[in-house]
């Protein structure tokens, strides 16, 4: 489709644009007292990415709400929270480009982080995909990954994460503490801990939603053209 490659060509084309994205640099300094501080340092400009806020307004809606602004004036937009790097990965996504899974992986939980944030939602779960294939799960560090994963309602980490906790449960029992876990995890795990009782959840269980697995609840949501984002009771209601 050559409409796909012409919205791709107008990445960060300066002349048509309206919006104007202000990433890093000085931007991020909130309070006087870090301001102080930066006077000693050398000052760095931010980078500066021009985009148009109507190709943001499917690709990325909720930058497009940052970006209100009359007819034909170039309005400015201060982005102090997401690296310049990642920042280009996420608009560049937004124009129909591809991040390469490279990419993905050295920023995954970056990518997440801003693609959830400003409502990319496919560039989300793409990252997601690739950080929950790619960590190295312990005990020391699997109750920081469960956290994140509640945290930005990462359905599928969550789901790696829990089936771990469950596979490895004498170890995980002995060194972790989840007092500081949410109460509504327990679904979670008690899903984990049925699922594993079937030999084939897909096939001897496919009708069941609550133990189904997340890629295939967000395949069934997909095809009947619904949000695939969020949480598995988000999925499942």
């Amino acid at each position: 489709n050559p409409l796909c490659k012409n919205i791709l060509k107008k990445f960060m084309v300066e002349k048509s644009a309206d919006v104007l994205f202000e990433v890093g640099g000085d931007t991020d300094i909130n309070d006087e007292r870090k301001r102080r501080s930066s006077r000693k340092k050398a000052r760095t400009s931010p980078a500066t990415f021009h985009a148009h806020r109507l190709i943001l307004q499917d690709g990325a809606p909720t930058l497009a709400e940052l970006c209100k602004c009359k007819s034909g004036d170039l309005i400015s937009v201060p982005i102090t929270d997401v690296k310049p790097d990642v920042f280009h990965h996420m608009l560049y996504y937004a124009y129909g480009g591809k991040v390469t899974d490279d990419d993905l992986k050295s920023h995954a939980q970056e990518i997440i982080d801003a693609s959830d944030k400003y409502g990319i939602v496919n560039l989300k779960l793409e990252a997601e995909a690739c950080y929950a294939k790619s960590i190295s799960l312990t005990s020391d560090n699997v109750l920081d990954h469960l956290l994140y994963a509640d945290a930005k309602n990462c359905a599928l980490l969550k789901e790696v994460v829990i089936d771990f906790i469950v596979e490895n449960g004498d170890d995980v029992l002995e060194k972790v503490s989840f007092d500081n876990v949410p109460g509504h995890m327990m679904k979670d795990l008690l899903t984990a801990v049925t699922r594993g009782k079937k030999k084939d959840d897909d096939s001897s269980d496919a009708g069941n939603y609550n133990t189904m697995r997340v890629s295939t609840l967000r395949k069934m949501l997909h095809d009947k053209e619904l949000d695939i984002d969020g949480s598995r009771e988000a999925m499942i209601a």
